[in-house]
């Protein structure tokens, strides 16, 4: 076996057939900031090929919601899904642009990532490995156009009226550890029914496993992303131990992939698969995970 963070084989046939029907709710994809490895329309007929049943586009700067509706419109096999992420470029916890976003049909709106206040501070851990779109960051402080970071304030609750009302996904994108609870805990209160708590074993995230098994018990989703951990910066033994410790039930898989040094976006759930079963997940459980509630966050 390669070591962890180089093995790019291809997915097994059980694999590829396990996660069949299954949706990833985080790719980056063409057209975008950062140079990606293939574009939305080309991803969405190697969905079709596959049979999986379609992707959510996630951007850190520009709503993907009418992007969306071309590539269904262009691959109607495939349900390509737009979503909103609350950076400065949106205007940051932004009532209005989440309202818009989801008559649009968005389906998953972000709390900040690039401009989060726990990325943008100087303390606690982050990856050796810097993200591309740190260089974009540093890139509009240049232009003088940077405008995070993004705080969580009395703004929140407006926004999360909005996700509530039009029954959209909540996820936590960047958030530090106790921004975390304090988001799923306005969530939950504010009447939104679908709460993911994105890559929680991600540095900057950092949330321990008893914690993730108290946002697991609230209702909260643990999302388990395969490019951080291919790139080696969350470990496979630290995903293995954080699922059975909450439960696959509470769990779900997604790719975050897109970037041109790693595997193709349409391998990952697949690559993901052959790992768990590799370490000793059932069937049943892996397909809970890749399509059961990945189905349930993009259906509603």
């Amino acid at each position: 076996m390669q070591p962890q963070g180089t093995r790019a084989s291809l997915p097994s046939a059980r694999a590829r057939e396990l996660v069949r029907g299954a949706y990833d709710l985080h790719v980056h994809v063409e057209p975008d900031l950062a140079t990606r490895r293939i574009d939305d329309l080309s991803l969405a007929h190697r969905f079709e090929e596959l049979g999986l049943a379609g992707f959510v586009l996630k951007s850190h700067y520009v709503p993907t919601a009418e992007r969306a509706a071309v590539v269904r419109a262009a691959v109607p096999g495939v349900r390509a899904l737009g979503s909103i992420t609350l950076n400065a470029g949106v205007g940051g916890l932004n009532a209005q642009a989440v309202e818009i976003a989801a008559r649009g049909g968005a389906r998953i709106v972000w709390l900040p990532t690039v401009d989060a206040e726990n990325e943008a501070s100087e303390d606690g851990p982050k990856p050796a490995k810097q993200p591309v779109w740190r260089k974009i960051q540093d890139e509009f402080v240049a232009a003088g156009v940077a405008g995070g970071p993004v705080p969580l304030d009395d703004r929140l609750g407006p926004v999360l009226e909005v996700v509530a009302r039009h029954g959209l996904v909540l996820a936590t994108g960047h958030l530090g550890r106790a921004e975390i609870h304090a988001a799923v805990d306005a969530a939950l209160a504010a009447g939104v029914q679908q709460v993911v708590v994105t890559h929680p074993d991600y540095p900057t995230q950092g949330v321990p496993v008893g914690e993730q098994r108290e946002l697991a018990a609230r209702g909260a989703l643990l999302e388990r992303c395969f490019a951080p951990i291919h790139t080696g910066k969350v470990s496979w033994e630290m995903t293995f131990d954080a699922i059975r410790a909450t439960g696959p039930e509470h769990n779900v898989l997604s790719t975050d992939l897109g970037q041109p040094a790693n595997p193709p976006v349409e391998d990952g759930l697949a690559l993901m698969a052959d790992r768990l079963l590799d370490a000793g997940f059932t069937e049943d459980e892996v397909r809970v995970m890749a399509v059961v509630n990945t189905r349930m966050l993009a259906d509603g």
